[in-house]
């Protein structure tokens, strides 16, 4: 499947946030443990659509950015109607109605760093997009990561150059 140009409507997340490169984040499994912590606080959570969960990937404007090196802040989160009740230590994020460049990853999450790479390092440039600075990804009923049928949803905010 080639990645497909979209308008995606703004939505609310609630879930937690952290800061990390990619290197702490397989190391020390943070992610791993932000999902289990959000999906034990998931009925604390009200106005939840679904049981789907985002992950928000945000990253420094800045040249030569490194995801394996460069921290970045990442939130794992339930989406929401609207904010209501929810657990102290989790976060609210905004996710700003945009164009983005879709496409769903099928195949271990292991491989996933080549379709970021493909859709950064290539289809943004010969499609004349340049990122926003941010990306998303949608873990649904088809997010089975070590298997090789696992499918993800993946977002990357754009505009024209």
């Amino acid at each position: 499947m080639e990645p497909q140009v979209i308008k995606k409507d703004g939505f609310q997340i609630i879930g937690y946030r952290f800061e990390a490169n990619l290197q702490e984040i397989k190391n020390e499994a943070i992610i791993k443990k932000a999902i289990a912590k959000l999906k034990e606080q998931a009925n604390n959570i009200s106005n939840r659509i679904g049981d789907h969960i985002y992950l928000v990937q945000i990253y420094p404007m800045k040249e030569n950015f490194d995801a394996m090196i460069d921290r970045f802040i990442s939130m794992v989160g339930f989406e929401v109607s609207e904010v209501g009740n929810r657990p102290g230590d989790t976060a609210v994020h905004a996710v700003p109605e945009n164009m983005y460049a879709f496409y769903t990853h099928l195949g271990l999450e292991e491989d996933l760093h080549h379709a970021y790479n493909y859709l950064y390092g290539k289809w943004l440039y010969d499609h004349c997009y340049e990122s926003l600075g941010y990306d998303l990804e949608r873990w649904d009923e088809r997010y089975r990561p070590e298997e090789p049928d696992n499918e993800i949803d993946m977002y990357i905010a754009i505009k024209k150059r």
